[in-house]
């Protein structure tokens, strides 16, 4: 590992006016003026053991030595003034001390910054700190890179602005794209992907909507997407399949997490996944225990966690492990990517169904498919959306809604018992992902799934 002399060398490229703060949880050392203004982060080094990790994230072009390796990330504040000769030096000192590369190319220098000096800081700047741009309601975040991963930086802030109560707003160019954890870690509003439009203004990545900066955060000012949201589309032959489906488990000291995933990343491609880690660049070897262990250290909070798997075979998932009143649940998102819409194995489902149902705890699981980028990242225009191809409901709660109403929906197809004839969970066949009108099959399913059952008098 980087020695701990050979990074306080390259931290005291600022200075000794300079001072040092650590996340709570060691994941990024912070460069900031004496007056407490953020300047710089730095990610606490990372071994990678994963191959491929680098080119996924840093594009093709990109020869990084053999696993295992160490990385860091460097980020300036791009509002304050030398934050970015600040960092280019951190890196520059790093690799004339420890040797490496750094990305992009000639990102990196070893001469002294001096910073100029600041009466105070930025309002609110140790709440969420190492931001660009903070208001009392949003943290904004200005970032060009190509593909925009969720780093461990990126994830404390987040987590940082969860807690103040503010929305993140990540400010692109129109040609970024993100990486699929990081666009699952957006989710709803508040927070948002703000896409600068080359054309003037600003658009939401994901919907489209115009945006406009207005008392201090990014609010929409219109319905209709921009026409740089709508103009980069372009059919695709190209598909991506995904299962969101969650488990749940009875506390126990012999409970190994991770197997529900692995099982269905075997039945899919058939192999296993490659690595995990809690944030990307994934750096570990695919370890089931060592991935319970960390859950286990960590409850009762939750714990996310990022999977990937071999560069021949596309698939990435983010799995969430929490305690609930039932017991230890994993909530998993695992997205496939394929070249042609023949290669997507619908016809493997089912017999999924029935093996997470009997082997691993199965509650739900919900299998949709649309037509978008086989290397599952995520571009700043629009691509249709997904369509229902099946719902799996586990034997739990096929036995409290009752096996009588939940085994007569209203939908075209009758569902299948998967599982135990005894405790059976039932398969929901809602299409081949063609036909957007499954969407309405799977809301008359959840209604129907939801009445309450009658009560004998």
């Amino acid at each position: 590992m980087p020695a701990a002399a050979s990074l306080a060398a390259a931290l005291y490229a600022g200075g000794p006016a300079l001072e040092l703060t650590v996340t709570d949880d060691g994941a990024v050392i912070q460069l900031c003026t004496a007056a407490g203004r953020p300047l710089v982060a730095v990610e606490a080094p990372l071994l990678i053991h994963v191959p491929d990790e680098a080119q996924r994230l840093l594009g093709a072009g990109v020869t990084p030595p053999a696993p295992p390796y160490w990385w860091t990330e460097v980020r300036a504040v791009t509002a304050a003034p030398g934050a970015h000769e600040l960092a280019e030096s951190v890196c520059g000192r790093l690799t004339t001390l420890l040797g490496g590369s750094t990305w992009p190319a000639g990102g990196a220098r070893t001469a002294r910054v001096t910073v100029p000096d600041e009466p105070g800081t930025q309002p609110g700047a140790q709440a969420v700190p190492t931001v660009d741009v903070l208001t009392d309601s949003t943290a904004v975040v200005l970032a060009e890179r190509p593909l925009l991963p969720l780093t461990a930086w990126l994830s404390d802030i987040f987590r940082a602005a969860a807690r103040s109560n503010r929305a993140l707003h990540l400010v692109t160019p129109a040609d970024a794209r993100l990486t699929a954890p990081l666009r699952t870690a957006l989710g709803p509003a508040p927070n948002r992907w703000v896409v600068h439009d080359p054309r003037g203004g600003y658009y939401d990545g994901l919907s489209g909507v115009p945006l406009a900066w207005q008392n201090g955060t990014f609010m929409p000012t219109g319905d209709t997407p921009a026409d740089a949201f709508t103009a980069g589309a372009a059919p695709t032959e190209q598909r991506q399949l995904t299962l969101a489906f969650r488990t749940v488990h009875t506390p126990d000291q012999r409970l190994v997490l991770g197997r529900a995933l692995e099982a269905a990343w075997r039945h899919l491609t058939g192999a296993p996944p490659i690595g995990w880690g809690t944030a990307e660049p994934v750096n570990l070897p695919w370890s089931p225990q060592q991935l319970t262990d960390l859950a286990r250290d960590r409850a009762p909070a939750p714990t996310q966690l990022v999977v990937v798997g071999a560069s021949d075979r596309t698939a990435i998932a983010t799995q969430r492990v929490s305690r609930t009143t039932a017991g230890v649940a994993e909530d998993i998102r695992l997205t496939l990517g394929y070249e042609h819409p023949q290669h997507v194995p619908l016809d493997a489902l089912e017999s999924l169904a029935a093996t997470l149902v009997t082997e691993h705890g199965l509650t739900t699981m919900l299998a949709t498919l649309r037509a978008a980028r086989r290397d599952l990242t995520v571009p700043a225009h629009w691509e249709p959306p997904p369509v229902p191809v099946s719902f799996t409901l586990g034997p739990r709660d096929v036995r409290t809604i009752g096996l009588a109403i939940a085994s007569r929906p209203p939908i075209e197809t009758p569902p299948r018992p998967v599982g135990s004839p005894a405790a059976p969970g039932l398969h929901y066949p809602l299409g081949d992902g063609t036909q957007p009108s499954a969407w309405t099959a799977l809301q008359r399913l959840g209604a129907h799934l939801r009445t309450p059952t009658p009560t004998p008098i």
